[in-house]
């Protein structure tokens, strides 16, 4: 991926009309930000709105490099326990249960985006509801 693509990116503003819309052409590269100026400040051409191309990801405001962040995720992701990734990636245990909360919250931000846009298949949650609902008033069978 280019340093120019931003098809990956959507507003973070909740009230722009063209918010969670990825590659919509809505922005644009405002800054660059950061120790280094390596981390994006993007603006939004709808609502004027500007965000880090970090905002929402375990990335903001962390101070830690990004090989760290990641390795103390994928740690996590490999069922490894988070004292057990604190020491292996040699920070402070409230460090990886702050990286794994904001993951986690990432994760489902993003699940729920994707559901809003896809069409409702056999196994969508209204569809569960339905079943469950059938099976709360039907009559209940001996065991």
């Amino acid at each position: 991926m280019s340093r120019d693509d931003l098809s990956r990116f959507c507003c973070q503003n909740r009230t722009c009309e063209l918010h969670g819309a990825r590659d919509g052409g809505n922005l644009s590269v405002y800054d660059l930000v950061g120790k280094h100026g390596n981390i994006r400040l993007l603006r939004c051409r709808s609502c004027q709105t500007r965000f880090s191309e970090h905002k929402g990801t375990p990335f903001y405001q962390s101070k830690l490099p990004h090989e760290k962040v990641i390795a103390i995720l994928e740690h996590l992701d490999e069922g490894v326990g988070t004292r057990q990734t604190a020491r292996l990636c040699r920070v402070h245990r409230d460090t990886v249960t702050r990286l794994a909360l904001l993951a986690g919250k990432h994760a489902r931000d993003t699940h729920d985006e994707l559901v809003e846009l896809s069409p409702p298949g056999p196994r969508s949650p209204a569809r569960r509801e339905v079943g469950v609902r059938g099976q709360e008033t039907g009559p209940m069978r001996p065991d």
